[in-house]
């Protein structure tokens, strides 16, 4: 595409340099790129869409990276990555090694937070602005931009609670398009309605607070939004800009697309906003299907989300059961609380949510739920590694942290028959907690167990050999196990694969089939530390059996953005590398002295 304005715009420096009369026509390129590229590549596209003319007023006030630019949540910053130099590897968007889809520190110095969970850039800011101050550089801004949606999530309150009297001089944009993903809700929302439409005059929420206020804006007039930073730079004290913008804004697919303006979308055809046709059912349809089903015959059941009833499969639940149905905006802590209360009140809650989002609520779950033994199933979609979204946003804490929860329940479907099951038994289970976890990922052929043993499916056993090895699989990864365990069977290595179904706490019929097998080896996207393999291993201790243990997992590092197959096999969580492994641990132990007992793992 040839793009004179666009071309021209290397920095905000350069930026600064192009007369008003010719953003207008700017504006218009850069949603044309952002068309163009997230079409090929999958991205962020309504709230980029619906932020052009007020990131390009942002860094013709605003000297950055001097001054702080903080955007909540990050997936809004791909117009701040295009003035700041990053447009021609753009074509890299989300790929491994390429550009991320949110701030990266490392790619910019005009990237400050590496932010992709919502709240979170007022409390960011509060601590650079304070940090400016103390450093004695009181000249210097910090600039937050966040969404209405993030507004919803109780830290950001407590944000602006401190920034309100804290004597700071931050500059809250906040961009105000009535939605997260889903529409906003609640009293927040209300309120900022009533500002939109002028239907609130004199003190409102924020000055009550004791910030400034300075709209409400036409976030899409980039006078007006260059017009209202300024002044509020000119206050030697907090200040909330308002800005009114439309999610999706200048491009028809995304405007007309009344559920979610194409907020986060895979490659597209950008010519009708369609996305290729074909391809199977994703895990989260299927959870969908299933949990309006098992409702139908539990009046008991409701489900909750946080600002993500589309995306968590929760959309046909909604329509069916709208008064059982409950989205509390961003607001992760809430929803798990409100899920116990609940359950105390003699409903069964089931909590939507992305994997990565329960980090959020962890303590609500440990202390809220479980301690209490209430009934309340956690659905955790995007679980394992999750691909393009990069490090925030990979599911792979999940089994580690809730493993440290007395009494909860871990399952892990591995294919969409086992989901409807284990859903069922989730939602008649009376005594405590239970999760359920599944991929970001087309769902695949059902597979069958030879049996079931108290619980267990034995997926795969090895005729006529040995009881060598244990591989125990987790979810999704029963496939690749049953091919690795075909594969060592051809190199005369008998293999048993069990799916435990139910992975925590550890069954103990499980630790009594590694006690008959000379290696276990557990399969699992999450993290090795804390893990399935790692419980397995301290149960198997504590009943003295002295089998090793291994784990295939991933580290307990951050993993960058990629291909989510290509992370996977990076990890060797591939057939093929899971046999390699085996078969080097199985000959290692042969060749081990049988002088010592397995004491350690």
């Amino acid at each position: 595409m040839t793009s004179t304005l666009l071309s021209r715009v290397t920095s905000p420096a350069r930026l600064k340099e192009l007369h008003p009369d010719q953003l207008p026509a700017l504006a218009a390129e850069i949603r044309d790129f952002l068309v163009d590229t997230v079409s090929a590549t999958g991205g962020h596209l309504g709230p980029n869409l619906g932020v052009v003319e007020l990131t390009i007023a942002l860094h013709r006030v605003f000297d950055s990276p001097a001054d702080r630019i903080v955007f909540d949540t990050g997936h809004q910053s791909y117009v701040h990555k295009v003035l700041t130099g990053r447009r021609f590897a753009f074509d890299t968007l989300r790929a491994a090694g390429g550009l991320s889809g949110y701030p990266m520190r490392v790619e910019s110095p005009h990237d400050h937070v590496e932010n992709s969970h919502a709240s979170t850039s007022l409390s960011y800011s509060d601590g650079l602005d304070k940090a400016l101050r103390l450093r004695g550089e009181p000249d210097r801004r910090v600039v937050s931009v966040i969404g209405d949606g993030a507004l919803t999530g109780g830290m950001a309150w407590e944000a602006m609670n401190n920034l309100g009297g804290g004597g700071g001089r931050v500059i809250v944009v906040l961009n105000d398009n009535g939605r997260s993903y889903d529409p906003t809700v609640g009293g927040v929302a209300e309120h900022l309605a009533a500002l939109r439409h002028g239907r609130h005059h004199g003190t409102n929420l924020f000055t009550t607070l004791g910030l400034d206020y300075v709209g409400p804006v036409d976030g899409h007039d980039i006078a007006a939004v260059e017009q209202a930073c300024r002044e509020a730079a000119t206050r030697n004290r907090p200040a909330v800009v308002h800005c009114v913008t439309e999610k999706g804004r200048g491009y028809v697919p995304a405007e007309n697309d009344r559920a979610d303006h194409m907020h986060g979308v895979g490659p597209f055809d950008p010519a009708t906003g369609r996305p290729p046709a074909g391809g199977s059912a994703t895990w989260t349809d299927s959870f969908g299907a299933a949990l309006v089903d098992i409702a139908e015959a539990h009046p008991e059941v409701v489900a909750l989300t946080a600002a993500m009833s589309h995306p968590v499969g929760l959309g046909r639940f909604a329509e069916r059961f709208p008064d059982r149905h409950f989205d509390v905006g961003i607001a992760e802590q809430h929803a798990v609380t409100s899920a116990a209360g609940l359950a105390m009140g003699g409903l069964h809650p089931v909590v939507c949510l992305y994997a990565t989002f329960l980090n959020r609520a962890v303590d609500q779950v440990m202390m809220d739920v479980a301690l209490h033994r209430l009934p309340v199933t956690f659905v955790l979609d995007r679980a394992g590694i999750t691909g393009p979204d990069g490090a925030s946003h990979h599911g792979m804490w999940d089994l580690a942290l809730l493993g440290a929860v007395p009494g909860m329940r871990v399952a892990a479907p591995r294919d969409t028959v086992e989901l409807a099951a284990l859903l069922g038994e989730a939602v008649r289970t009376t005594d405590g907690p239970t999760a359920l976890r599944f991929p970001k990922a087309k769902a695949g052929p059902a597979i069958a167990a030879l049996n079931r043993m108290d619980g267990l499916d034995i997926l795969y056993r090895s005729r006529s050999r040995p009881l060598d090895v244990l591989l125990v699989s987790t979810g999704v990864l029963a496939g690749p196990a049953i091919q690795a365990a075909e594969s060592l069977s051809d190199n005369d290595i008998g293999v048993t694969v069990v799916d435990p179904r139910w992975l925590l706490p550890v069954n103990p019929t499980l630790v009594h089939l590694a006690s008959r097998h000379r290696l276990v080896i557990s399969v699992e996207d999450g993290v090795r530390t804390g893990g399935v393999g790692a419980a397995l291993a301290q149960a198997c201790t504590d009943a003295q059996v002295w089998t090793p243990v291994r784990s295939i997992g991933l580290p307990r590092s951050f993993l960058s953005h990629g291909d989510r197959s290509a992370i996977l096999a990076d990890h060797g969580l591939t057939a093929a590398a899971i046999a390699d492994t085996t078969l080097t641990l199985q000959r290692g132990l042969a060749a081990r002295q049988p002088t010592e007992r397995e004491g350690t793992r």
